[in-house]
């Protein structure tokens, strides 16, 4: 019996009640002395836009597992739900859609005075295979990323001896436990409507 795909267009992430956590990947120069100190230092610049991944594999398959150059250091980021929530109820979609926006000139209107934009983009397998289901990115700019840094942080980790553990299971044939270790991340119900969703 195959399991049902889950919907084309779903939050799925490791959450509490008051947590969630998203992923970013960072030159070890920034990822190192966030990971320590369980904030984002004075180097990360909190004018520029930053996009937020709350799909690990999503995450791996952006960083190619921690190899790319300046994305190094893989940090899992426990952000407060109230935060996530009012990042996704003041977003916009990064992209123009028919039927969903009344036209084009609109759409960039809103856009421009967003703080955050929402962006789905296809799943990935162990294997960073595309999936026929997408996953959440989020973007921050302004008001939306001081406040991710500075507000709505609680915890960073360093999970990068993990995305390598679980890559050189996946190179080594060994799917299963492999998927085992993997974040458990189940779908997210954010508390109001989602651009896209």
């Amino acid at each position: 019996m195959t399991t049902p795909s889950p919907p084309q267009h779903q939050i799925r992430a490791l959450h509490t009640d008051t947590t969630v956590t998203v992923y970013q990947a960072y030159a070890p120069s920034l990822g190192l002395p966030a990971a320590r100190d369980g904030r984002f230092p004075p180097a990360w610049k909190r004018d520029r836009m930053t996009w937020i991944k709350p799909s690990f594999l999503w995450m791996m398959y952006r960083c190619g597992w921690a190899a790319k150059e300046g994305q190094e250091t893989v940090l899992a980021v426990e952000i407060t739900r109230e935060g996530f929530d009012w990042a996704l109820a003041n977003a916009e979609l990064s992209h123009y859609e028919r039927g969903v926006h009344p036209d084009r000139a609109t759409w960039q209107r809103t856009l421009r005075h967003a703080p955050a934009r929402v962006q789905w983009d296809p799943e990935h397998d162990l294997h960073l295979n595309p999936l026929p289901y997408r996953s959440l990115q989020l973007g921050l700019a302004g008001e939306a990323a001081r406040r991710y840094a500075d507000e709505w942080t609680v915890a960073i980790r360093d999970v990068t001896p993990l995305a390598r553990e679980i890559h050189e299971l996946v190179r080594a044939g060994r799917d299963g436990e492999a998927d085992r270790l993997l974040p458990a991340e189940t779908p997210y119900s954010a508390a109001g409507s989602v651009p896209g969703c």
